[in-house]
Formats: structure tokens, sequence, C-alpha cells
């Protein structure tokens, strides 16, 4: 059997993505044959993988990161169960790819023992073909009303024989509690299985954090086995970048006299925003996540991005104000971007009986076209071109263009001929998901959309690359890991498992009623 390891955490977005993907790219510069892999994700930041039947399927987009750390194509088993969550109460079941069916509070126990047994298989698959398998947990292992089913932290640890260590954000405040805390929450046969902790986001004098190091070794008999620090250029493919009011990245100084600045609606069921990420690696792009009329109104470009639930999202435009605002930007003459959900929003009618089942609703009405939603959803990668300029995208979605004004142009073609998505004067929409991940085409697009905004001193530069800085991102994780882990430490955990003898910490997981 192959190495492994389990990176759980103390929280949500305490780091176990981007550890897992350093992880991955470390092994991977050392020549170890190795994969990602998440039991199950909860996210509607995906990315499409073709199967090997030739379809194509979801992932979560962070083991398609971490796939790209280890220099490997995704795979469907990387991530064999994804969740997207519609509302607070229902999410989609993405088992191997595939939608497969609707899961809520009161039927997950009876589709939990499906979902375990098709992920277990996995990583009994990717294991037998891997050197080591780097697994990713969700939430937190100390969820103890969750423990009885659990399949993705110390259930699957528990499961494969897997070692875990736990990865804490500092920048949240209170790691040492929250570490102690999760480990003495897990019952004796979990905590034997948890080696160590890592700390993440650190800021400042390491020296100051040492005695609580030691402490925490003390009070656990678990080392730290390193601490990696806050990093300003960790943000692509990270969902917590995704907050309301930030600006993604570090804007680098425009080319030009003019900044570009583009606010991107924060939808309640927001959808692989991470697209607008290809923007903001352009120098002198100032990209923001709001939720603020004003903002929008102050903006050169406002993007509608994805949504999981266009119709409730659409209302919800217009319960807080935005989508007058949406439509006062385009009214002005500025430009106005939809991609996929977004797209479907700047319809003048979306016909919904699959995802909200409310029939036909009136959209924003900025582009003719209608919107009708089928049952069975279209996933695959996508090839084409706009003007001439190669594009890639890939698309998920359940809606299609079922009727257009026949004059209206398309923003791109398929590489066929037929068109897709659709523009009129400086409104844009389209289906494609990553399709500004192609430079040339992100650059005309940000040529275009500056000259309609009155940016005449704005230029795009004729060098940013999306999938370099992407590297550099996943090389900087590798970097990371290698100058602040105790990767000696690791390795010998993922070659041989935990330590024997790790004590106790009570009280452990109460009673089950």
């Amino acid at each position: 059997m192959s190495g492994g390891l389990l990176v759980a955490g103390t929280t949500s977005d305490a780091g176990k993505s981007v550890l897992t993907a350093g992880i991955c790219r470390w092994l991977h510069r050392r020549g170890v044959k190795v994969a990602p892999f998440k039991a199950q994700n909860m996210s509607n930041n995906s990315a499409v993988v073709v199967g090997a039947d030739g379809r194509g399927g979801e992932i979560g987009r962070a083991q398609a990161m971490q796939a790209a750390a280890c220099g490997l194509t995704p795979d469907l088993r990387f991530n064999p169960v994804l969740l997207k969550p519609g509302s607070d109460l229902a999410s989609q079941v993405v088992l191997l790819g595939e939608a497969v069916d609707t899961v809520t509070a009161g039927n997950f126990r009876q589709l939990r023992p499906r979902l375990a047994q098709t992920a277990y298989a996995a990583l009994a698959e990717l294991r037998a073909e891997y050197d080591v398998v780097i697994c990713e947990g969700a939430g937190s292992p100390a969820e103890i009303n969750l423990r009885a089913g659990d399949y993705v932290n110390m259930g699957l640890a528990r499961h494969a024989g897997l070692p875990a260590i736990v990865v804490g954000d500092i920048d949240r405040g209170g790691v040492f509690a929250a570490m102690f805390g999760t480990v003495a929450l897990l019952d004796p046969a979990d905590q034997a299985l948890v080696a160590g902790f890592v700390i993440n986001k650190f800021r400042g004098d390491l020296g100051l954090l040492r005695p609580g190091l030691d402490m925490l070794h003390r009070v656990t008999g678990r080392p730290t086995y390193g601490v990696l620090p806050w990093h300003l250029d960790l943000w692509l493919d990270a969902e917590d970048s995704l907050a309301y009011g930030r600006v993604l990245g570090r804007p680098a100084a425009p080319h030009g006299t003019d900044w570009l600045d583009v606010a991107v609606v924060r939808l309640p069921r927001i959808s692989n925003a991470t697209d607008v990420e290809a923007l903001a690696t352009e120098p002198g792009v100032r990209v923001r996540l709001t939720v603020e009329p004003a903002e929008l109104a102050a903006a050169d470009l406002v993007v509608l991005p994805g949504s999981k639930s266009t119709v409730a999202d659409l209302a919800w435009l217009r319960e807080t104000g935005l989508a007058d605002a949406v439509t006062a930007h385009a009214a002005a003459g500025r430009p106005l971007l939809g991609i996929c959900g977004g797209f479907q929003m700047l319809a003048r009618v979306v016909h919904d009986p699959v995802e909200s089942r409310r029939g036909s609703v009136p959209g924003l009405g900025l582009l003719p076209v209608e919107i009708t939603f089928a049952a069975r959803k279209t996933v695959r990668q996508s090839t084409g071109t706009a003007d001439g300029v190669p594009v890639r995208g890939y698309e998920i979605h359940h809606g299609y263009v079922s009727a257009a004004d026949p004059a209206l142009p398309s923003l791109l073609r398929y590489a066929d001929g037929s068109g897709e998505g659709a523009r009129l004067g400086t409104v844009y929409g389209t289906h494609w998901h990553g399709a500004f991940e192609s430079d040339e085409f992100r650059r005309r697009f940000l040529t275009e959309a500056a000259r309609a905004a009155g940016r005449h001193g704005f230029r795009v530069a004729p060098d940013t690359a999306f999938a370099a800085a992407r590297e550099r991102s996943l090389d900087l994780l590798g970097d990371l890991v290698e100058e602040h882990l105790d990767t000696d430490a690791l390795w010998r955990l993922i070659q041989s498992g935990p330590p024997a003898g790790l004590p106790f910490i009570p009280p452990g997981a109460p009673p089950t009623t």
C-alpha cells in the first residue's frame, strides 16, 4: 500500500487546501508519484474533468489545483463526492463527476453509505496507482454531531489507516485552543492517528510564538511540524479570497495612465467566481467583490458571475437594489459581463422548471435572449474562438439559450463555428467558465471594456500569462512547505504512519445517545 496523509483542519478555510497543494508540489519536485484526494467537498467552485468514457464530469476546483501541483491531469477520483449547495437546505450530489441526486438533511443518512463506499473505493484505486496520496479533510474532524457517519475526516483516516495532521489558521485567533480542543474531542482510536499540527498564516516574530508551540507539545504529546507565514501572493483558487469588499490579489501598477476598476457582484449562491481571478492578474486591473450598489455605480466594468441558483439570486438582486444598479450601469453605456448564471440573468425571460421550479420569470432584459433550464446538465470542456482569437473554457449549466434575436452577435464561437453567448453594445454574456484564462482573449476584452468605460489611458500588459501565474503560486506553496515545515519528519509520517504511543487527551468524544 502507498504512503498517505490526511490534512485535517480546526475549521473551514484553516488552510487545508493550500497545505495539501503545497505538500503535493514538494513531493512532486522530489520525484514522488503523488496524487491529491478529497472524499467529499462542499463547494460551488468546480472544474470540468473528462472521464474515462469521454464525458465531462465535475470535481472541486481545489482538487483540480492540487492535481496541477502534482503535475497531473485532474481525475474524477480525486474528488469522488461533490456537494453543490443550491440553498441552505439542499445540495446537488455529484458522484464521480455526474449529478445523481439532491441531498437534504432528511435523506442524507440514506445516501451516505453509497457516498462513503464510492469514496473509499476511489481512494483504494489511487493508493494502488500512486506512491503517495495526500488527502484533504473537510471542515473540522471535531464536528462531533457528524462523526458517526464521517467518511472524509477521521472516518476516512480510520478506514484507510492514514496518519493525520491538523492545520490551524492563527490569523483567526485562538489557534492553540482550537488545536487542543480538536484532538480532545476525538475518541481514543481517532486521537491515535493525529500525529501533530501545522500553524498557518503567521505574521510576526516566530520567537514569540515558540513557547506556545512547546506548551502545546507538552499538553498534547504531539509536535508542530512547522509554521507557515501569511503570504500576499497566495490568492489564486482560494475560496476564502472571495470575501465581500476585498480586492483580489495585489494589483500591479498599470502599464498606461489609467486603472480599470472591476466590481463583481458577490451573489449569495456564487459559483465558480474564480473566473474573475484571471482579470485580477492583469496589471492596472482592480477586481473587487461587492454587495454594494454604490460600488457598481463607481465601477468601470461590472461582472455578474456564476450562480448555483440563477432564479433565486436574480430575486436577491432585485431585493437589494443591485438589479437597478446593474441596469443603470448598462444604460450608461459602460461594460457589463455575465458569466453562466450571470449571463442567464441578463436574458428577457428565464424558464426554470428544474432548478428553482418557479416556471417563467422575467430576467433583467439586457440581452434579447430567453433561457430555458433542461433536466440534464451540460458539463464539458470547450474550445473555440472570439474574433479569430483562440479561447478555451468549460461549461457547467442546466440553462441554455432557447430563443434569441437572430441578429444578435455571439461573444464566442465553438470549434465547429456555431455561436456561444451574446453581445449587445457593451453588454456581454457567456456560459463559458475559464475563458479569461486565455491570455489574448482576456487582453482584447479588457482593452475593449476600458475603451467603453472611457479609460483611454488603460493599457494591457503584453506578457501576462495566467497559466504561468498559477504555476508560480504552486511553486510558492512548495517553497513554503520546504522552508517552514519539518519535511524529514513529515516524510517519515507519510511513509510509516502515526508514531506509536501518542497520548490520549481527555475528555475524548462525548458518548452518543
